[in-house]
């Protein structure tokens, strides 16, 4: 069930009620539908504060749908670490997916969780699908334990000593070089939330390699250098796998700046018939 509200001519503010969430997107333009999925912790608002956000491309006639995943930003959610790992995460993205184009597939647009989430959908439902846009994916496979082992060491210092200690341990760490170092991405979640976030996440990896081979849809990967969660040898072995699938790497903000003409370009070439195999 969705609930809306209009906050503006071209845009609309809804709610779409799912298992143990109520999950908020925005709806945004006309033309043909994109789908745009953030990263773990963040959220509409978080991504748009950064500079990093997708919603410009519904100025290039095209109808963005931007949502929080559950228990980010003004979504709702439950302490329950299950409930937060990409698969179950991709169940809510392709539950929203037939709520705003029930009779036509998407374009998707997610970045590291949102990634993985757009990953597991189009393993599960390829149809609902046109062209997939992976932003940073995060790491998978062989390098995803140590970053797994991370996000539990992480909830703890949230449990332990509280959001405001997590988040000054995260101010920590340098911001890769595609990022402006006075860039803060502070958490979107609240407190009560982010320990089951992040083990919801610790649990998660990417689709096996097989599945990620018979994606038959255009790809395009933007990815950056210098993260150790968002390292490229997982964007090298994504192009590896994927039978239509080109890579732009950014080294700089400048980079970053050029991802929604990117973007633009890419979804705007005619989008061939593909299925998985």
């Amino acid at each position: 069930m969705t609930t809306t509200k209009r906050t503006s001519s071209t845009r609309t503010d809804r709610i779409l009620t799912r298992p143990g969430s109520q999950l908020a997107y925005s709806v945004q333009g006309s033309g043909p539908v994109v789908v745009s999925a953030h990263g773990l912790s963040m959220s509409r608002a978080s991504v748009l504060a950064a500079g990093t956000s997708f919603i410009g491309l519904s100025g290039h006639g095209r109808t963005v749908v931007d949502y929080d995943a559950r228990g980010h930003g003004a979504s709702t959610g439950r302490p329950i670490p299950a409930d937060y790992t990409w698969t179950t995460l991709s169940e809510d993205l392709l539950a929203l997916i037939d709520e705003v184009s029930p009779d036509a597939p998407v374009d998707a647009v997610g970045a590291s969780m949102g990634c993985a989430t757009i990953l597991h959908g189009a393993v599960a439902a390829p149809e609902r699908f046109r062209r997939l846009v992976l932003v940073i994916p995060p790491t998978a496979w062989e390098t995803r334990a140590v970053i797994a082992s991370g996000y539990e060491l992480q909830a703890k210092v949230v449990e332990d000593q509280g959001l405001a200690a997590y988040l000054e341990l995260a101010a920590s760490y340098p911001n890769p070089p595609a990022l402006s170092p006075e860039l803060r991405l502070d958490a979107d979640v609240s407190e009560e939330l982010l320990p089951a976030v992040f083990r919801g996440a610790a649990r998660s990896d990417l689709p096996s390699p097989a599945e990620i081979a018979r994606i038959q849809r255009p790809v395009l990967i933007l990815a950056w250098v210098g993260d150790p969660g968002h390292p490229l040898s997982t964007s090298e072995k994504l192009i590896a796998l994927l039978p239509d699938a080109e890579l732009h790497v950014a080294t700089s903000p400048a980079d970053v700046q050029q991802w929604v003409a990117l973007v633009d370009a890419f979804l705007s070439r005619s989008a061939r018939g593909y299925f998985l195999r």
